[in-house]
């Protein structure tokens, strides 16, 4: 008689899958080991606004060479990298930007290269623009005009307290318009005794920023308001309406922040060339580092991986008033 099998230690894992038995049907199994490595590549980046301009810059490559089958890709050549990179330039586009479509393109080919699907990256080698590294494109607002920004949301309504609330948090903590909207009710709380957000920022990296103590009143206001303080899962920042679905629990999109922000930097009488959310960014990079904060907390602050990328926003050496232009006396 066949012995029958010991039974499993009290401590194994109950969810393990026996041998021999598989959750995914043989049609599943066959179809997941059919997807090309390049829409694996593009379904791997876990940040949703960096595979959104990932897919983008290569579907505009894709475009521009005649691609229309994932496996065309491994044709590729550097002739035809370095054929769209000149037309990109023809279009007008920055540096920045042909930099930036270069730098995804050559993500899908190391993928690719990993995945023995090509045996080189054909973006290796073609030159790309040089980078202003002196100072950012993005601008930062004066002093005055973040004052008169955070003031533009007039009244008691539940809008005006949820948008003082967005303007502070933004201006006194530098956060991205999506790490904003990514916010839940559970991710502003208290460590050691001080009220701090927990911020999911690119590549899921996770950083605490302690709150501001006028931001901290705003957001008390807001949440006391809106009644939603006790859902900590839940969006922290919501609409106040929705005429199209009348669904409120959810959180606020990215294209809402931008037209409520444009709305008050307009009533201000804010005219900056390209302004947008990021200036709010930008804004509080270089009044952190014009008050003496020290660069390497600023970029650990900003969630910076690289100091020089902090270095954009500091200011401080061309401020026109230490300009050698007034220490010169005849």
């Amino acid at each position: 008689m066949n012995k029958p099998l010991p039974r499993p230690a009290r401590d194994e894992p109950k969810d393990l899958v026996p041998i021999g038995s598989r959750m995914l049907s043989a049609a599943q199994f066959h179809r997941l080991a059919d997807v090309p490595a390049v829409l694996e590549w593009l379904a791997n980046t876990a940040n949703p606004w960096t595979r959104r301009a990932y897919k983008m810059h290569v579907e505009d490559f894709a475009g521009f060479v005649g691609i229309r089958n994932p496996d065309e890709f491994r044709t590729v050549t550097r002739a035809h990298v370095i054929a769209w990179r000149d037309e990109l330039k023809r279009r007008a586009h920055s540096p920045a930007t042909i930099r930036a479509k270069l730098s995804a393109l050559s993500s899908l080919f190391e993928y690719l290269c990993e995945k023995n699907s090509i045996t080189h990256n054909p973006v290796k080698g073609v030159k790309r623009p040089a980078a202003d590294t002196n100072e950012g494109k993005t601008p930062a607002i004066g002093d005055a005009q973040a004052r008169s920004l955070m003031e533009a949301p007039q009244g008691e309504t539940l809008k005006a307290k949820r948008d003082r609330a967005i303007l502070a948090t933004l201006l006194y903590h530098g956060l991205r318009r999506q790490e904003l909207c990514g916010l839940r009710v559970q991710d502003y709380h208290a460590r050691r005794d001080v009220m701090h957000f927990r911020i999911h920022g690119k590549r899921s990296k996770l950083r605490y920023v302690p709150a501001h103590p006028k931001a901290q009143r705003l957001i008390h206001e807001y949440l006391e308001a809106a009644g939603h303080a006790a859902d900590i899962k839940g969006p922290l920042f919501r609409p106040v309406k929705n005429n199209l679905t009348k669904v409120l629990d959810k959180a606020l999109d990215t294209d809402s922040v931008y037209k409520i922000l444009k709305g008050y930097a307009q009533a201000v009488g804010i005219d900056v060339d390209h302004f947008s959310p990021h200036s709010l960014r930008a804004t509080a990079a270089t009044n952190a580092l014009e008050h003496e904060a020290d660069i390497a907390k600023v970029q650990e602050w900003l969630g910076h991986s690289n100091i020089s990328t902090t270095r954009l926003y500091d200011k401080r050496r061309t401020r026109p008033e230490d300009s050698p232009t007034f220490k010169v006396s005849y």
